[in-house]
């Protein structure tokens, strides 16, 4: 059991990606904190999670919200007296023009996307034993992607650099930190981009599930991978291959 005893702070759980993340450092062990915005679908992984015998709680969270993530780093920490991994998993898309689109729809997805990165490394950091790990959540679309997601796409680039450097300032204490970037899988982002219902992106190649970018994600935070840090893992199927 990879995990047991470790506690995992999983953001984004309530569903898709987040929540197959949780189900698997629950099935190895993990006491597992779900942070989701919407309480039905947070509550769903906890009662997922409870019914095969695991241990989780649920922690409402706007992760672009200060005081929201200090409540659920503060909850955890409450429970279960440390954070031993976390997660950051939580995204959203745009799919409108650079000039058309509302600046405040711009600051909100990078609220989202990168600025909740940053509030749960800094508050949850301090409560991680050495040798922890943070796994973020990035995307093909940091490195090769198509028109009218500029913002997202950014914030994943963002998310890469920040992982890079951040890294560094880790390393004194042994925590590691790394991203994976999945190519295209089976979730209802993927299905609801409305690039895709239109035709205007096509999805050839390989459609992931999302079990298999949990099953990265469990291995970057295991200690098996205790020799990697400040990098990125391409999960894509051989997406990135053929654009």
């Amino acid at each position: 059991m990879r995990f047991s005893e470790k506690v995992c702070l999983v953001t984004g759980a309530g569903s898709g990606i987040g929540k197959a993340i949780a189900k698997q450092f629950a099935a190895e062990g993990g006491k597992v904190v779900v942070v989701d915005h919407t309480e039905a679908h947070g509550n769903e992984t906890v009662g997922e999670i409870t019914a095969a015998k695991g241990e989780a709680l649920f922690a409402k969270c706007d992760i672009g919200d200060l005081a929201q993530v200090q409540q659920a780093v503060n909850v955890t920490v409450g429970k279960w007296k440390k954070i031993d991994v976390v997660v950051n998993d939580a995204a959203m898309m745009t799919f409108t023009p650079i000039v058309d689109l509302a600046v405040e729809d711009w600051d909100r997805l990078f609220n989202v996307n990168l600025r909740s990165v940053f509030l749960f490394c800094k508050f949850a950091v301090p409560h991680m034993p050495d040798g922890g790990a943070i796994v973020n959540i990035s995307s093909v679309h940091a490195h090769q992607t198509t028109k009218n997601v500029v913002p997202y796409a950014s914030s994943k680039g963002g998310m890469e650099a920040f992982t890079r450097g951040f890294s560094e300032e880790l390393a004194p204490r042994r925590i590691r930190i790394n991203c994976v970037a999945p190519g295209a899988v089976d979730t209802p982002m993927l299905w609801n981009n409305p690039n895709i219902k239109s035709g205007a992106e096509k999805v050839t190649g390989a459609i992931g599930k999302p079990e298999d970018i949990a099953a990265a994600v469990c291995f970057l935070a295991a200690a098996e991978a205790r020799f990697i840090t400040g990098t990125t893992l391409v999960v894509d199927g051989g997406r990135l291959d053929i654009l």
